[in-house]
């Protein structure tokens, strides 16, 4: 009978966790001043928030200019990796949903593969409008 009630309990703790979906899509309204009555909606001591110096948390996953600036440097001396040049190439084809997949069996996740789909894709656009080193020689000799 208790091993029964703790996969119940399992159940009912993993009901907890799935019933949060889309909870952080919604916005929160705007707290409300507060009475400085002890009862009531609104309830509790008045009080002026401190400025408070911003957390290292909230920096944590934005590029630095110096990473940014290595990364290029990088991309420029080494050039497109393989499955990268394929990617672009099934890119100027017109085969965007082949290029999904192939970045997806190359990094892993759809996410990855959107974003690095969508990278090259803006790679392409420099190199057609002319910013690019390969797409611009080959439009001059015409």
């Amino acid at each position: 009978m208790a091993r029964f009630q703790n996969k119940v309990s399992l159940l009912i703790r993993f009901s907890d966790i799935s019933s949060r979906d889309g909870l952080e899509n919604k916005k929160m309204t705007a707290p409300q001043v507060k009475t400085g009555l002890f009862v009531g909606l609104n309830k509790g001591h008045v009080v002026t928030r401190r400025e408070l110096a911003p957390r290292p948390r909230a920096r944590k996953g934005q590029t630095s200019k110096r990473t940014l600036f290595i990364r290029s440097l990088i991309r420029e001396v080494a050039g497109f990796a393989p499955y990268e040049k394929r990617i672009t190439e099934l890119l100027k084809v017109g085969k965007d949903k082949r290029a999904l997949k192939v970045a997806k069996r190359k990094l892993g996740t759809h996410k990855r593969a959107k974003r690095k789909r969508e990278e090259m894709s803006s790679v392409l656009r420099k190199m057609r409008s002319g910013g690019g080193g390969g797409g611009g020689a080959t439009e001059k000799k015409k």
